[in-house]
């Protein structure tokens, strides 16, 4: 087990302050988004990167998910993407990630070879806090693959290493983020999840969909 802190009794300065040291260090830690436990580090150093595959015993072919602290820093990373600014405006913070095209200065190793970056703002205010801190964090959830997800309810026992693990209860969805593809003229709906087509199409006005759906 890694070393703990609690967010619920933990001083939320000491806390960031003690994320932000692991992460400018190179390590990796396991802290609370919106729909899970994430394991996450620096995506600029590719050895903690290679970690959270390692820790994870994740196949080199599965890509990773960028988070950020804001709706304007995801849209740093697709510049001139007039979809991704309106399907950003319309469902976030919220449990959802939008496929990209990848900047050239995301390394590969994080998408896995493919050349679109799945980015999140999470809705989950201590989350934001250590994202504006330590600025965007490569994610993966927090288990072995294969295994359930970590939502704060039980299977700690399950959690992969890490450097810190941040404690903080039960996380606020008890689902997948669902996946909005953002590469095209309309936004295509490729994942359901805590929010619906039906819910993702109301707000958007119009999408597609190629949607695999997850069970809540």
């Amino acid at each position: 087990m890694p070393a703990t802190l609690d967010a619920r009794t933990t001083p939320r300065e000491l806390l960031i302050e003690e994320v932000a040291r692991v992460i400018f260090a190179g390590g990796t830690i396991i802290f609370p988004h919106d729909t899970s436990y994430g394991l996450a580090c620096d995506p600029l150093r590719l050895d903690a990167v290679d970690r959270i595959y390692l820790q994870k015993r994740r196949p080199d072919h599965k890509p990773l998910t960028l988070h950020v602290a804001s709706v304007a820093e995801l849209l740093e990373y697709a510049p001139g993407n007039v979809v991704a600014a309106a399907v950003a405006k319309r469902l976030l913070p919220g449990p959802v990630t939008l496929l990209v095209a990848r900047p050239s200065f995301i390394s590969e190793e994080i998408t896995a070879g493919y050349p679109t970056l799945g980015v999140r703002v999470p809705d989950e205010p201590l989350a934001r806090a250590i994202l504006d801190r330590c600025g965007p964090l490569v994610v993966s959830s927090a288990n072995a693959s294969g295994d359930p997800p970590y939502r704060g309810r039980g299977g700690l026992e399950r959690l992969p290493a890490a450097d810190l693990f941040i404690e903080n209860g039960p996380t606020r969805y008890d689902g997948e983020a669902a996946i909005v593809d953002c590469t095209r003229e309309r936004p295509l709906v490729l994942r359901e999840g805590t929010l619906s087509f039906e819910l993702i199409e109301a707000r958007l006005g119009a999408a597609e969909r190629q949607v695999v759906k997850v069970r809540r």
